[in-house]
């Protein structure tokens, strides 16, 4: 077999409708590369905002979208040494972060770079985190730890690492909310999660054990009831989904000294909150996350694995692109609770 099926973005802010599918040579390896058979992806929202020409960082022209890539090794590169065909591996996100903070926005997977939408995916060998064989983790679960896990990882333990008895807000029940409450609850944190819909509410503590849940529609100030909750200490990690729409109230209600930990640009301002006077109020720390470095990926690899954690997928759809536009639009719905899948394999 030399040829493969491809999904690229040719026009950028187009839309996920201009979704077109190609054949294309599978790619022989460089010596430094594996190749990849992608087994599944996951769509982060990054993906749709990228579709719509709305993302503020660089993307290539008539790329391949999806950053999320888990699958099996089917060949090796000359230079590759540790390394071997059969191999179970995920991506990281920037194939050139393997340690400390992200450089720059121009080597991500599914945007500056051709992503994970085909079904063979070279990658420098340095880039993969080798998955146990004994995992019970399906390969959507596996590619879901790409970004979200590693997002979510990254907030938790980039910084001052969580710790037990502590308490962590989530904004939202997106796939980095629903991936790090899982990692919190497992770790003995104290979960705060909010949401618009008292059902999705209701998954959360019946499904994935959130401790307390706040409608932030019926309590739109919900940094209030946050404090109520925590008895004034406050959130001592804030998963920052909403992003300008939101930050000022993330800052009124964490604990003094804890961390803001921004991702999402979700929420947009009625009023630009005074986020320096609030900062210097609480004497908190607010980190922008980036993913993470492959170093964060193996320890979430290590943490998921070691204690069989069932990471969030939600629903799961097929490699054909009905299927996956099909996948973009339930995205896009905004009505999931976790990860949305496409299994290529």
């Amino acid at each position: 077999m030399s040829q493969q099926k491809v999904f690229r973005l040719a026009k950028k802010g187009a839309g996920y409708n201009a979704l077109e599918e190609k054949t294309e040579a599978i790619p022989k390896v460089k010596p430094h590369e594996v190749l990849i058979k992608v087994h599944a992806t996951t769509l982060n929202y990054r993906d749709l905002v990228i579709a719509n020409g709305q993302y503020p960082f660089p993307v290539g022209e008539d790329f391949v979208p999806l950053s999320d890539a888990a699958g099996t090794i089917v060949e090796v590169g000359s230079d590759v040494p540790n390394l071997q065909k059969d191999d179970w591996v995920i991506s990281n996100f920037d194939v050139t972060n393997l340690y400390g903070p992200q450089q720059d926005w121009n080597h991500g997977l599914g945007g500056p770079i051709d992503g994970a939408l085909r079904e063979y995916l070279p990658v420098p060998a340095s880039a993969v985190v080798k998955i146990p064989k004994t995992t019970k983790l399906s390969w959507g679960q596996l590619a879901g730890l790409v970004c979200t896990g590693t997002t979510a990882w990254n907030a938790l333990y980039g910084n001052n690492p969580l710790k037990p008895g502590q308490t962590v807000l989530f904004l939202g029940t997106g796939g980095v909310s629903m991936t790090g409450l899982m990692l919190a609850k497992a770790a003995g944190a104290n979960t705060i999660i909010t949401s618009s819909s008292d059902d999705k509410a209701k998954m959360a503590v019946d499904k994935y054990g959130a401790d307390h849940t706040i409608n932030y529609k019926t309590t739109p100030k919900w940094e209030e009831e946050v404090n109520r909750i925590t008895n004034g200490h406050g959130a001592d990690i804030v998963i920052e989904n909403g992003g300008a729409g939101t930050i000022g109230q993330s800052l009124a209600c964490v604990a003094r000294g804890g961390i803001v930990a921004v991702i999402g640009f979700l929420a947009q301002p009625k009023e630009m909150p005074d986020v320096a006077s609030l900062v210097l109020g609480s004497g908190a720390i607010v980190r922008g996350i980036n993913v993470g470095a492959k170093q964060l990926t193996e320890d979430l690899v290590t943490f998921v694995t070691s204690k069989g954690l069932q990471m969030p997928v939600e629903k799961t759809f097929g490699f054909s692109r009905e299927q996956i536009l099909e996948a973009y639009k339930y995205l896009e719905s905004g009505s999931h609770i976790g990860k949305i899948c496409i299994e290529v394999k």
